[in-house]
């Protein structure tokens, strides 16, 4: 019989340090370089996630320019631009939580609605130019 566990894993606890982390770092803009944070997040990535997160950074971005890369739980995140900056997408790697895909999602900010069920994350196993070209859609649904 498998040993139930009692609060947070270890992984979570870990996420939960990275996300306190970062709003810190967002008190203090001056000293943030949010493209350079995330990409030093992506680079601490074993492959293929690595692949994947940098893959998704440039679909992302080529699909929305104006989105404004950041970190979210120590993981790749792209917002709205300015004052507010929503968090509209994020990437989550396989191996942050040892789990077997990776995962791209959407927040609440996010206009991914279609009607009164519908996703908000997808697995990602690999990134087919069907799935790239899927990834591009719905960001771009996402910030209309």
């Amino acid at each position: 019989m498998a040993k139930e566990q009692e609060g947070f894993s270890e992984e979570e606890k870990a996420a939960m340090k990275e996300r306190a982390k970062e709003f810190r770092a967002a008190r203090n803009k001056a000293k943030q370089d949010p493209l350079g944070d995330l990409m030093s997040k992506i680079n601490e990535m074993a492959e293929p996630d690595k692949s994947m997160a940098l893959r998704v950074h440039e679909l992302v971005l080529g699909a929305v320019p104006e989105l404004q890369p950041k970190t979210w739980y120590g993981m790749p995140a792209y917002a709205k631009p300015g004052k507010d900056g929503k968090l509209i997408c994020f990437f989550q790697s396989a191996g942050k939580f040892k789990v077997r895909f990776c995962t791209f999602g959407f927040s609440e900010h996010a206009n991914v609605d279609d009607g009164d069920f519908f996703p908000t994350a997808y697995a990602l196993l690999e990134l087919t130019p069907k799935v790239e070209k899927e990834i591009v859609r719905l960001v771009k649904k996402a910030v209309a």
